[in-house]
């Protein structure tokens, strides 16, 4: 299976999300907010890369940006996991290079779902 990067400040979300892929079979890592996630990322370049937008320190869509203008992680999926629920929030996840978007709060079999669908399982 993949190995996939969970970034969110949200304790109770990251371990759901976490649990959600690691019973889908998938490696997981943990981060609590777009800078650790983005270190993380250039680290260990997983296969994929789960993003809350509302976090503090980076946001996820500065983070996406970030991970978009490195060599090393401009090809890495990422998939938006966000509050932020209107047209115009996913349009502007979506412009900035993500390649997926859900809104919170989301069902963990719609995730596995929307994983298997990104990486091609």
């Amino acid at each position: 299976m993949a190995r996939v990067l969970a970034v969110d400040d949200e304790r109770d979300v990251l371990s759901l999300i976490a649990l959600t892929l690691e019973l889908d079979g998938h490696e997981v890592m943990k981060a609590s907010d777009g800078m650790q996630g983005l270190q993380l990322a250039r680290k260990e370049l997983p296969d994929l890369i789960v993003l809350d937008v509302m976090m503090p320190k980076m946001d996820g869509l500065t983070t996406l940006r970030q991970l978009r203008e490195d060599s090393s992680t401009r090809d890495v999926p990422v998939l938006l996991l966000s509050a932020k629920a209107q047209s115009l929030d996913i349009e502007v996840g979506m412009k900035a290079g993500a390649v997926g978007y859900m809104t919170k709060p989301f069902d963990p079999e719609d995730l596995s779902k929307e994983v298997a669908r990104i990486i091609g399982g």
